[in-house]
């Protein structure tokens, strides 16, 4: 393929591109008969533009009873939802009152509102007359029509802002990311549990029901309901008010909910209550791409479903006309791995098109570059825009060296994550700090970023340290500090040892410093604060800092590391700027695998795709350790958590429609990072790996009497076609090695 990226992934030989059967060619136009009854409908859809084929046909066409149709990725689900609802009103002749539909955003619920009322077998007032709604904007319309006037606190920062001044009020023992309480919070409130009947064994936990009882009063105070409070209370509304509850059953005669996978127990508990007189509920989502369990949702709503709904009639849609045959066939290979899952194989309308491409790279800088120069060559061509590239990747980390390359080569991309720079980072923050004051000893910005790290208050330590110094300049004001009242002896100690540390560094290369500097106190002192116990996990922490350890890793000096961040940080800063003001330009798109989901682009990169990165560690640990979001433990936890990970990378892979790049980098923190069981099982002929044990790609001597194997690590290992063994001589050939998992 030329560029570094390759037909197959490394280590594949002698296999067929997988790639999807062919999908039947017949539609409505075919499948439904002049003579049939509703034959005037789907002529008025197909005059439109809109052909149904057989799947489809039938979920359009359920009229009584529960049902379960499973939209497969690219396959017409909204065109399923909207047209059903078209069926209902105009050939059974159901009232547009009685049908309620539910989605999760609010782009999804106007785009159907606008598509409904489009059709041309529908007048508009009929269309109209249609509930299309978030499940938010139906909560809120529910409550605001029983005399509820709170105001709605959506607005994130306001919340930051509040737990910020809270924990500095209440000078807790441990400090906290506002983002990350925000998340816990709402997961513990979508599982339905009272703040109130939260644990308060430990310090940890009674601080944290200590600052989620304050936020929850200071919103009642302000008479403000957050986004999960909509639902609860509206669940709460529909509990205690039976007549409401009845009106809007015998009103919502039909009730559908869109990207049913995503639901989490509020909503599911909701949609159960309203449908339960008339049972006419029809379910849409994909099993396959449940990837939101940390925000609450479950795949076991659409797994039970039947059991739910005794007599459910299951429609599978299952023709993807987004994608290549190619890629769909990819798709399919990746996901058939799973157990807790509906049986589907998606068929292609498409031809096969351009094979997914894969590279093999020894660094994420190296994987930068191939792709910069992929999208620079196939722009400065003329074949695409940069609108139509599209980089995904499992966490933001990993897309570090990405970014700067693209800020650096001036690239138009827009970041749809926090907009925030790696360097901004928490837990980057004083490690940075660190540096900045072995560079500029009277850095005071640096001085107060890093206090905490020295467990004294910030605000109280910096203004007597400014107070100190306007007095009595000092060439390390840091010193300052040792005057500091009510100092314990350990304390004044540890920042005695500190400012050494800190002039020791003068000569070290950065990336050595980095390593110092965590060495002597950094790691133990997040690992104290637990910080890490209320972020994604720790070793989510660890993956940040052996990141930032590596972006010092190419600069010889501290104050090339520094001016490189400097001028990062300048040219991000010019990049928002531009981004205000220039809102249509063709750019790059930049997002986690997650936010991606229910988008297509016509170029996508993967990028990450090595173990540890795709499957994350966090999951490959969740047999050891709970977080907030595998709350098992033991080897289901394990198990569960994979097969989150795999649906991931089905969900990356089923977003490209013409052209998919695949990258894995060979070393991640410093270590041999295999390429991702994900890709190769796709390979693998029906064969998965035990969860116990790791294959890697390695030459294996040929001689019987001999066990002598060498490691695969990049594509250049694996071009020669010979090699004889180092021990006997023997000819080597290419091969696997199952290892036991290295136990953590």
């Amino acid at each position: 393929m030329g560029n570094n990226y390759y037909t197959f992934p490394i280590g594949v030989k002698d296999r067929e591109v997988p790639f999807a059967p062919t999908a039947e060619a017949k539609t409505s136009q075919q499948l439904v008969g002049a003579d049939e009854q509703d034959s005037g409908f789907f002529r008025s859809l197909e005059q439109y533009g809109i052909s149904l084929n057989r799947p489809q046909l039938a979920a359009v066409r359920h009229n009584h009873g529960p049902a379960l149709t499973l939209a497969g990725a690219g396959s017409g689900k909204t065109s399923v939802l909207v047209c059903r609802t078209a069926y209902l009103l105009a050939v059974r002749r159901v009232q547009p009152q009685h049908i309620l539909l539910m989605t999760f955003s609010k782009k999804a619920a106007d785009e159907m509102r606008g598509r409904i009322r489009s059709l041309p077998a529908l007048n508009p007032q009929a269309a109209n007359g249609v509930e299309a709604r978030t499940f938010h904007s139906f909560c809120l319309q529910l409550l605001r029509g029983r005399g509820y006037r709170q105001g709605i606190l959506g607005e994130t920062g306001q919340k930051h802002i509040f737990f910020k001044r809270l924990m500095r009020e209440l000078m807790l023992k441990n400090d906290y990311e506002p983002e990350t309480l925000l998340a816990q919070l709402s997961a513990i409130k979508l599982q339905m549990i009272n703040v109130s009947d939260l644990p308060s064994a430990t310090t940890e936990e009674r601080e944290l029901k200590l600052l989620f009882t304050r936020y929850e009063q200071w919103k009642k105070d302000m008479d403000k309901l957050d986004y999960d409070d909509l639902l609860l209370e509206a669940y709460k509304l529909l509990k205690d008010d039976e007549a409401l509850l009845a009106a809007l059953q015998n009103r919502f005669h039909y009730v559908m909910i869109d990207e049913f996978q995503d639901t989490n127990q509020v909503q599911y508990v909701l949609v159960q209550m309203l449908a339960d007189k008339h049972r006419n509920l029809m379910v849409v989502g994909d099993d396959d791409q449940t990837i939101y369990s940390f925000n609450g949702a479950k795949n076991d709503y659409i797994l039970n479903f039947e059991h739910q709904y005794p007599g459910a009639v299951t429609y599978v849609l299952d023709i993807n006309y987004r994608s290549t045959s190619t890629i769909v066939g990819l798709g399919n290979a990746i996901i058939q791995y799973n157990k807790l899952r509906k049986e589907k194989t998606l068929l292609a309308v498409k031809p096969k098109g351009v094979n997914p491409a894969y590279a093999r790279l020894k660094s994420t800088q190296e994987e930068a570059l191939l792709i910069v120069d992929t999208v620079a060559n196939q722009v400065n061509a003329g074949k695409r825009a940069y609108g139509d590239f599209a980089v995904l990747f499992r966490t933001a980390s990993s897309s570090r060296a990405l970014t700067e390359l693209l800020l650096t080569k001036e690239l138009p991309f827009i970041d749809f994550g926090d907009g925030q720079l790696f360097y901004d980072q928490w837990a980057i923050k004083p490690l940075l700090a660190h540096l900045r004051l072995v560079q500029d000893r009277r850095n005071f910005d640096a001085m107060e970023t890093l206090l905490p790290s020295l467990y004294v208050n910030r605000e109280q330590a910096m203004a007597f340290i400014w107070n100190q110094d306007k007095q009595r300049a000092k060439k390390w004001p840091l010193i300052h500090l040792l005057e500091f009242p009510q100092l314990k002896e350990f304390q004044k100690d540890k920042i005695k040892e500190r400012i050494k540390l800190i002039k020791s560094l003068t000569d070290l290369k950065p990336a050595a410093a980095i390593m110092q500097l965590r060495q002597a106190f950094y790691d133990q002192f997040l690992e104290t604060s637990k910080k890490h116990e209320m972020t994604e996990h720790k070793e989510g922490l660890k993956e940040v800092l052996d990141e930032f350890e590596s972006a010092a890793g190419i600069y010889d000096t501290i104050e090339a590391f520094l001016a490189y961040i400097d001028d990062i940080t300048d040219k991000h800063a010019a990049l928002q700027k531009l981004q205000k003001h220039e809102h249509n330009r063709s750019a790059i798109s930049l997002m986690s695998i997650h936010k991606s989901k229910g988008l297509e682009f016509p170029v996508v990169f993967v990028i990450g795709a090595s173990e540890g990165i795709l499957p994350h560690s966090s999951a490959l640990a969740a047999d050891k350790h709970s977080d907030r979001t595998y709350i098992q433990t033991g080897e289901d936890s394990l198990a569960e958590a994979l097969e989150e990970e795999r649906r991931l990378a089905y969900v990356a892979v089923t977003r490209a429609q013409e052209e998919l790049y695949i990258s894995s980098p060979a070393l991640y923190r410093g270590k041999p990072a295999e390429l991702s069981r994900f890709i190769r099982s796709a390979f693998s002929n029906g064969e998965e790996e035990d969860a116990d044990s790791e294959s890697v790609l390695a030459w294996l001597c040929t001689s019987s009497t001999c066990q002598v194997w060498q490691r695969i690590i990049t594509y250049e290992d694996s071009q020669t076609e010979t090699r004889s063994c180092p021990l006997c001589e023997a000819p080597m050939e290419q091969g696997t090695k199952i290892l036991p998992k290295k136990k953590k």
